[in-house]
């Protein structure tokens, strides 16, 4: 069972990590263990993993009837973009289903119970990979608001800019690189209107070797008029009039954003921080010292070590002669 709910997992990424929906793969296996049909989600509006795999099998001319479903989220039970796998599933005349992850999201949960009560053995086969896979949307779904990952790049010293104000650049091209792919990955891309009026950013998603990668949605964040920067180029962008983080975040779930990167300034992800709504951290470290300039984060309230807010699943990757700490901030499943 573990090798096929792998398989499942490998084939959940090839779908698409942004969207509104989760990144799923599916294996129909036979009694003999003859693979029958494969399949993974494409992205929004597209058939889902399990009846992709229904259709390869019948493509393949071979029947799925008394067969297992192997699949590594939990078969939805409503009808959204497309209609219920549950119902697929059953149609098939699947007769067994194993699923690596239940599915916290409460309009589309309830499958196994909906199998089962048809007679199928569907049953919960927990698999950590599989959580991984979606761990971004599992916790956007279960908050009920975007995944925020704050990013930032600093020296040692913890600075975004020196002390006359320029920023370009703290940290090396691999490092710029990952963080357009990580771009390209989101839903949107947040910053205020100070950085926007200082920067003037693009916030496009300009990763390697990616001939047309995916662009996200540009949020600013602020007060301020900022008519004329290049955010504003297209109509792939909003503006939130607001300092509060909660409301920003309200904006950006009615538009079905489950991942957003809060890139600064400073006093953005620090509001963001000071909130509690920081899911993830990137911070993209230079081998460099500056001694004053602008902090990658300012005052959080905290007086005492105690009180630090500590990470969770932290990792520290090369990126040429830089440093990319990624922690979490919302624990896994134990």
């Amino acid at each position: 069972m573990a090798d096929h709910l792998d398989r499942a997992v490998e084939l959940a990424l090839r779908g698409p990590a942004y969207g509104p929906n989760p990144r799923v793969g599916c294996v129909i296996v036979g009694a003999d263990g003859t693979v029958l049909g494969e399949g993974w989600h494409r992205g929004a509006g597209t058939p889902h993993a399990e009846p992709a795999a229904l259709d390869d099998a019948r493509a393949r001319g071979l029947d799925v009837t008394g067969a297992t479903a192997y699949v590594t989220l939990e078969p939805c039970a409503h009808t959204g973009r497309t209609g219920p796998c549950t119902d697929a599933l059953t149609r098939a005349g699947i007769g067994a289903v194993r699923y690596a992850v239940e599915d916290p999201n409460p309009v589309a949960s309830g499958g196994g119970e909906v199998l089962r009560s048809r007679g199928i053995d569907a049953r919960h086969a927990p698999l950590r990979a599989a959580w991984e896979v979606n761990r971004r949307w599992i916790g956007a779904v279960a908050h009920g608001r975007p995944w925020v990952i704050a990013k930032w790049a600093q020296t040692l010293d913890g600075r975004t800019a020196a002390a006359d104000g320029t920023s370009f650049w703290v940290t090396g091209e691999e490092a710029r690189a990952h963080a357009h792919t990580v771009r390209a990955e989101v839903d949107a891309i947040l910053v205020g209107t100070g950085t926007v009026k200082a920067d003037d950013p693009a916030l496009s998603a300009r990763p390697a070797h990616v001939e047309s990668p995916h662009q996200p949605l540009r949020a600013v964040l602020g007060m301020s008029d900022t008519f004329g920067a290049k955010v504003w180029r297209d109509e792939n962008a909003i503006a939130i009039r607001s300092h509060d983080p909660h409301e920003a975040l309200a904006a950006l779930e009615a538009r079905e954003v489950r991942t957003v990167v809060v890139e600064g300034g400073g006093t953005v992800t620090t509001a963001f921080l000071r909130a509690g709504l920081v899911d993830e951290v990137h911070a993209y470290i230079a081998p460099a010292i500056l001694g004053s300039g602008t902090n990658a984060v300012g005052d959080l309230g905290i007086g005492t070590m105690g009180g630090a807010l500590r990470g969770q699943d932290v990792t520290a990757t090369a990126l040429g002669v830089d440093t990319l700490v990624t922690a979490f901030f919302q624990r896994g499943p134990q």
